[in-house]
Order: C-alpha cells, then sequence, then structure tokens
C-alpha cells in the first residue's frame, strides 16, 4: 500500500515540481519600452515548456549584448497569465512560441519570426532593424 501511495505521490508531484522550477528560471521581466527612447525593439513570446524557445533563449542570450545599447528587448512569457501579456498576445496575433516581433525605432513591426531560426539568421535581422 505504501508503495503504490508513493508512486502515485511521485507521478504527480515530479512534474509540478519541474514546472515551477523551468517556470521560474525562465520568467525575466517584462521591460516594457517607453516610447521617449526611439529604438528598435525586439518583443519576444515565449514558454518555459518550450524547447525551441530555449534554443531562441540561448541565441539571443549570445547575440543580443553587442545591441543592447541600440535595442530594447521585452521578453513575454505567455503562460504567466497576466493581463499585460494577454493584451500584447492579442495585439500582435500569437498562435505560437517562440515568436519573435522585430519593431523599428518608428514603431512599425518589420518582421515577425516564428520558431527557431539559425543564429546567423537572427544576427541578420537584428543588424537590418534600425
Amino acid at each position: 500500500m505504501k508503495k503504490n501511495l508513493i508512486i502515485v505521490l511521485l507521478v504527480f508531484i515530479v512534474p509540478l515540481v519541474a514546472y515551477f522550477v523551468l517556470n521560474k528560471t525562465s520568467n525575466s521581466q517584462i521591460a516594457v519600452a517607453d516610447d521617449a527612447t526611439a529604438k528598435p525593439q525586439i518583443i519576444k513570446f515565449t514558454s518555459a515548456m518550450c524547447l525551441d524557445c530555449q534554443e531562441m533563449n540561448k541565441i539571443i542570450k549570445e547575440i543580443f549584448p553587442k545591441y543592447q545599447d541600440k535595442m530594447v528587448l521585452i521578453e513575454i512569457p505567455v503562460q504567466d497569465g497576466k493581463a499585460f501579456t494577454e493584451e500584447q498576445i492579442k495585439k500582435y496575433n500569437v498562435t505560437l512560441v517562440p515568436t519573435i516581433i522585430l519593431i523599428d525605432s518608428k514603431g512599425n513591426q518589420v518582421k515577425r519570426i516564428e520558431g527557431a531560426i539559425p543564429k546567423e539568421e537572427m544576427e541578420s535581422c537584428l543588424e537590418g532593424l534600425k
């Protein structure tokens, strides 16, 4: 009887713990760009449970430091359930993750990237963003 109880607890508790650990590590602060900055924006919709999102997070972390003075990175975890997140999902019509929206300094959407792309392609997209 005790064996069965332990197995049942493990089946339910281990996935919950894994979800919360992954969710906590991927939730970075949402930086809302001020209109006065007039910098291009990278809006990244992501999820802790998405493998392509994790791949794109690695690529962005690797290449973004050389662009951080020129652009604003906004990371939105889609599973957080906040009103701001839901509003942005509707505004940009996000249906899958990862979705990366590139917005120029005038506020126009320049490019939309859905799914994972190679590092070189992401870097060329950022270089073209003004």
